[in-house]
């Protein structure tokens, strides 16, 4: 028996739904919050990844017309835009409960069991790698997690109902990654369960159930409904006050791009990673600074901060063998991003 607590914290503002994520990771770091999967519903808000640059990946001024609240994950990927009509799932719990060892095999074991759950309502869901579930191409989850020590945090949305005109004219969503999928708007990139049940869809309460009897099946574990403790509303509260909650964590990265920085990227199968580059130097040939961006997963989340310190004052001709260095010395995990996507990269901006 592997029993996980099921909780669902229900309507909360952006910011404040991430800043519970957290108390969940560091309950369950101390050993005070048990396995847990949570549900959660947001008040309509756009969520940047950790890693990403807010002001490239939103349409700023559109987001604050439209009174959305804007706020920052504490997981990797892309930009979302949520609201009453989508609701969340996360799971955490202890590396060894499900015997997971890697990013890739958490992501791919939790999308299949979601793709499971919702395929009993007959929605004919698949796991897309790296991270996103979907219905005939079009995605109806995005995934994304990391480890903490021990913890492993993973989450998910179920999209079942949206203004996909309203997503699109908030986001910033690149044409040419619609464009790998044969699409030309951000509203034609999702499907939600509404959509699907051609309006009539079965009520939130049963897509739910439907999600945990996949997880109950695919994870082999035993959902039981429980409560929010007093310790973790206090928690979220003051995690919300002292970092997620405030705009320095949220636009703490936003546009690094400037007179004398060097930018480049490079896009594989990890997703999209942005190196910005300031060099020093007689011959401008040594990294005064660089800071790491981009929609791609890593764990733990402060590796890019630590791999952005590990980088100054190398020179440009040693930028392969030290990010080879720092992730062979580093315990990281990676999904697809390899310590080689992130030198090309670099060597990008540098060579700009």
């Amino acid at each position: 028996m592997k029993p996980f607590r099921v909780i669902d914290t229900g309507l909360r503002s952006g910011r404040a739904g991430m800043a519970f994520d957290q108390a969940l990771i560091e309950g369950h770091k101390a050993g005070t919050t048990p396995d847990t999967i949570r549900f959660l519903t947001f008040e309509p808000s756009v969520l940047v990844g950790r890693h990403q640059a807010i002001s490239q990946e939103l349409h700023l001024d559109a987001c604050r017309a439209a009174g959305v609240g804007i706020g920052r994950r504490v997981t990797g990927g892309g930009a979302l835009y949520l609201d009453e009509g989508q609701f969340g799932w996360e799971l955490v719990f202890h590396r060894e409960t499900l015997g997971l060892s890697s990013l890739g095999e958490v992501a791919q074991a939790l999308c299949e069991a979601a793709a499971a759950g919702l395929s009993r309502l007959g929605i004919a869901a698949k796991y897309r790698p790296r991270n996103d579930i979907e219905v005939d191409g079009r995605k109806i989850s995005g995934t994304g997690g990391f480890f903490d020590g021990a913890t492993i945090f993973y989450q998910g949305t179920t999209l079942y109902a949206m203004d996909g005109a309203k997503m699109a004219s908030l986001l910033n969503i690149p044409a040419a990654k619609l464009a790998k999928r044969g699409q030309t708007s951000g509203a034609q990139r999702v499907v939600t369960v509404t959509e699907l049940f051609n309006g009539a869809p079965p009520p939130v309460a049963e897509v739910k159930q439907a999600l945990l009897d996949g997880f109950a099946e695919r994870l082999g574990i035993t959902p039981q409904w429980g409560e929010i403790t007093p310790a973790e509303e206090a928690a979220a509260s003051a995690i919300f006050a002292d970092e997620i909650g405030t705009d320095e964590f949220v636009y703490g990265i936003d546009d690094p791009t400037g007179a004398d920085v060097l930018s480049g990227s490079h896009t594989a199968a990890g997703g999209t990673i942005a190196a910005h580059v300031r060099l020093e130097g007689a011959r401008r040939d040594r990294i005064r600074e660089i800071v790491i961006t981009g929609d791609f997963f890593v764990t733990p989340p402060a590796t890019i901060l630590n791999l952005e310190a590990a980088l100054r004052g190398v020179e440009v001709d040693e930028i392969d063998a030290a990010v080879a260095d720092f992730f062979t010395s580093a315990r990281v995990g990676l999904l697809t991003a390899t310590p080689a996507d992130f030198a090309t990269a670099i060597r990008a901006a540098v060579t700009t």
